[in-house]
């Protein structure tokens, strides 16, 4: 079950829940328990997968090892979807409408993409739905979302191309292409989000109060409370990069397993502060804060249990 990445499951929703401007509620909660159940049923779903590849690969892991039979797994697999669905139904209908497709997404990637040009697409596009869930769950609405699910499933992207390769070692093009990723990554979300409006029509092209403010060379007064809330952003943009910056460069450097293993590993607790970024710079402070405290912990059972 891999229990160090499954601290990086809660962020997406909070993150979602932020960027639509809405404190998280108990809908919000529904959601992160759907999260959490399928990303469990992936990580069950991806062994079973592999199981015939792990066993020349990596023997020592739970299926190949016979610890764990492959119909347990499978079993399990199913459970945790069916588990999903249902907190995302009683979240509400669209709740449910972006956690279908979520769900059909994970299964999609372990049983047929996950070996294709596809894969890393699929993935990224999971994380994106997954932060979208959020704001589906909370408010009903994800269209406000969709720029931090994009960010967010770059960031996804990126790591996953660099793990396709960390049993066998490969080509230092995947983590230089992740390492620049993350410094693109870490320019756009320390920039002030846009706020997309709801609907379409003149809502959606309507010019904003503020232009001739932005037009004029005199310099615009300070929003209150702007400048904690870029600060912390920053902050946490910082603890992002410098997160997988080193493990990026090493795994270019020398892309060994041991060393592309540990790029991946970092990228996945990247995303936390990623998240925490994200819902910064939408003004969730406390949340921010709230999900930046996970990360600890991730690294604290990493030790333990391998991330990947």
């Amino acid at each position: 079950m891999r229990l160090p990445a499954l601290f990086s499951v809660p962020g997406d929703a909070l993150a979602g829940t932020a960027a639509v401007g809405a404190p998280p509620n108990a809908r919000t909660l529904l959601a992160i328990g759907s999260s959490l159940c399928l990303y469990e049923a992936g990580m069950a779903l991806n062994d079973w997968a592999d199981r015939e590849v792990d066993a020349v690969e990596r023997p020592h892991r739970p299926l190949p090892s016979g610890r764990i039979r492959p119909a347990a797994a499978l079993t399990a697999a199913c459970a945790l979807t069916g588990a999903g669905l249902a907190l995302a139904a009683r979240a509400g209908r669209p709740a449910l409408a972006v956690a279908a497709p979520l769900a059909a997404t994970v299964w999609a990637y372990d049983l047929a993409l996950k070996h294709t040009p596809a894969g890393p697409v699929a993935m990224g596009a999971a994380r994106g739905l997954d932060l979208l869930l959020g704001a589906a769950a909370t408010t009903g609405r994800t269209r406000q979302a969709l720029p931090s699910a994009a960010l967010l499933g770059t960031h996804t992207l990126a790591v996953t191309t660099v793990s396709r390769q960390e049993a066998r070692g490969g080509s230092p093009l995947a983590p230089l292409a992740a390492l620049a990723t993350t410094a693109l990554l870490t320019r756009l979300v320390t920039h002030r989000p846009v706020r997309l409006p709801e609907g379409g029509g003149a809502a959606a092209t309507r010019v904003p109060p503020d232009l001739p403010g932005l037009l004029s060379s005199r310099p615009r007064r300070p929003e209150p409370g702007r400048q904690p809330v870029a600060h912390l952003t920053t902050a946490l943009a910082a603890a992002y990069a410098a997160s997988t910056a080193r493990p990026y460069f090493h795994a270019a450097l020398n892309p060994s397993p041991p060393l592309t293993q540990r790029a991946v590993g970092a990228g996945i607790r990247a995303t936390i502060p990623l998240q925490a970024t994200l819902t910064a710079r939408s003004r969730g402070t406390a949340t921010a804060l709230l999900i930046a405290g996970l990360a600890p912990l991730g690294a604290r059972f990493a030790r333990k249990v391998s991330v990947t």
